[in-house]
């Protein structure tokens, strides 16, 4: 079949694009910015194309001739998001028609009867009913909390049961709620593209086991190897006050953990299994919960996590071309450059480079950085605590803690822009060069576009502290690299 995905740089549309292309489907995928899908392993089997899921022009050219359209789409951190996805369900639904779609599939949320919906469910309802009233046959899997390595719930999950042994809860976590493993959500979106023309409704989906929140903290517990965690529930934490915890405890940023949590005040659980009726079950049954966190925390050990939350959009931060760039029309600019002679070949500098962040630091100093990152979860930003996938590797587009992957070139160029919350845009980076002279210059370049009056005081502020942040990391970079090539030197 010839599929178009809505949504393949975010968490599920990543993984779901390479079961397509598997099972022998022609794959057509849609982004905003190309770009991040430059380095994925399957980028030179589908077709590419760019386009904006509100654009009606880019949705029109992006259905045309296809037989399935997977909208995987959602801008849950984004402010207004119950209007933007509304909007974009109105121009896919209506291009579909148009364009004489055979199917939509859509990947929503169970919906609680009987009770008023958080913002979020009542958004994805919403999006279902739209895209069923096309005229296009739709199926809509929805689906409670989904456990897979990198996805914002297990994300969520997985952080307050290691960091908190002890831990104060709302009432919400004596809530019933059906999780089903990512692997049996991608099983049922690639079978739902063959369903008859005739089914156009939605699809509860969920796995074997039917849990609370504290149990699923629990049982999180054991399967990776922690103590028992102790759990007070305390009445008076609304959903709003869990919010801030669980973006100072975990990588989730408020913008994403609020109406997350605002959806778990509901018992989700599946009202009906008709899918079986369409979809058998997996041939080894769905997978019991103990079981996906297993299979999670093993591709997180192993840097095996293909996508994640983080991978779907910026959370605040601009997508305006780099300031320094020929067709940028001028304005205040700061910037911080610094550059050195390495005795390193340039490939051993590149190295360095490209494993910056995460677990392994930014070569600077640690306290200032923490403090920031800290300052940063504060107020609501992603601060430090997103990490990075691989521990050597990175590619356009992904998340690197506070940073977003903007530009890679290999093994030259490393450019990051900064989603931290601050009064302007910023830039960092990194780059090395073959000396004429022998070994490698490197080159590090701090950019900043301050915004109003506030951006420019900002800068001035932590003027005194670049010494510290930026000069540490100049000298910790390349003393680590010329360290390295110093081990590989025989001894003797």
């Amino acid at each position: 079949m010839r599929c178009v995905v809505f949504g393949a740089t975010g968490y599920i549309g990543g993984r779901l694009v390479p079961e397509l292309v598997q099972a022998g489907h022609r794959v057509r995928v849609v982004a905003r910015t190309p770009a991040k899908l430059t380095e994925v392993p399957w980028r030179d089997r589908v077709e590419v194309v760019d386009g904006d899921v509100t654009d009606h022009g880019d949705v029109r050219a992006a259905v045309a001739d296809q037989e399935v359209v997977y909208y995987l789409v959602h801008s849950l951190s984004r402010h207004g998001f119950a209007d933007i996805d509304r909007d974009a369900a109105q121009v896919v639904a209506a291009a579909a028609s148009s364009a004489g779609v055979e199917r939509i599939v859509y990947l929503g949320g169970i919906i609680p009867p009987d009770t008023e919906l958080s913002r979020h469910l009542a958004s994805r309802a919403e999006v279902g009913e739209i895209l069923r009233a096309s005229g296009v046959p739709t199926v809509e899997l929805r689906a409670a909390v989904i456990i897979g390595s990198g996805s914002a719930s297990f994300e969520m999950l997985r952080y307050l049961s290691e960091r908190l042994p002890a831990m104060v809860t709302p009432r919400w976590v004596h809530n019933r709620i059906q999780p089903i493993a990512v692997r049996d959500v991608l099983y049922y979106l690639l079978h739902a593209a063959g369903l008859p023309a005739e089914v156009n409704r939605s699809f509860d989906i969920g796995g074997p086991d039917v849990s609370t929140y504290l149990t699923m903290m629990r049982e999180y517990a054991v399967v990776a190897g922690l103590t028992r965690r102790v759990v007070l529930p305390v009445p008076v934490l609304t959903p709003w006050l869990s919010a801030q915890w669980v973006n100072l405890v975990t990588p989730v940023p408020r913008a994403l953990a609020v109406p997350l949590i605002e959806s778990l005040v509901h018992e989700v659980v599946c009202g009906e299994h008709d899918i079986a009726a369409h979809i058998p079950d997996p041939a080894a049954g769905l997978t019991r919960y103990e079981h996906a966190v297993e299979l999670a925390l093993t591709r997180i050990r192993n840097a095996e996590v293909p996508t994640r939350w983080s991978d779907a959009g910026t959370y605040g931060a601009p997508s305006d071309p780099l300031p320094t760039d020929p067709d940028w029309s001028g304005g205040s600019l700061y910037e911080d450059l610094r550059e050195h002679h390495i005795c390193a070949d340039p490939r051993t500098v590149w190295a360095v480079i490209e494993s910056i962040g995460g677990e392994n630091g930014w070569y600077s100093f640690p306290l200032a950085w923490s403090l920031r990152g800290w300052i940063d979860r504060v107020t609501g930003g992603v601060g430090l605590r997103r990490g990075r996938k691989h521990p050597r590797r990175l590619r356009s587009g992904e998340a690197l803690d506070w940073w977003r992957v903007e530009h890679i070139d290999r093994p030259r160029l490393l450019r990051l822009r900064a989603e931290m919350r601050v009064p302007g845009s910023a830039w960092l980076e990194l780059g090395v060069e073959p000396d004429p002279v022998g070994g490698s210059r490197y080159h590090q370049r701090a950019i900043f576009q301050p915004r109003g009056l506030a951006g420019h005081l900002y800068w001035k502020a932590i003027t005194p502290f670049h010494s510290a942040v930026f000069g540490g990391m100049i000298r910790n970079i390349t003393n680590t690299a010329e360290h390295v090539a110093d081990s590989r030197l025989p001894s003797g």
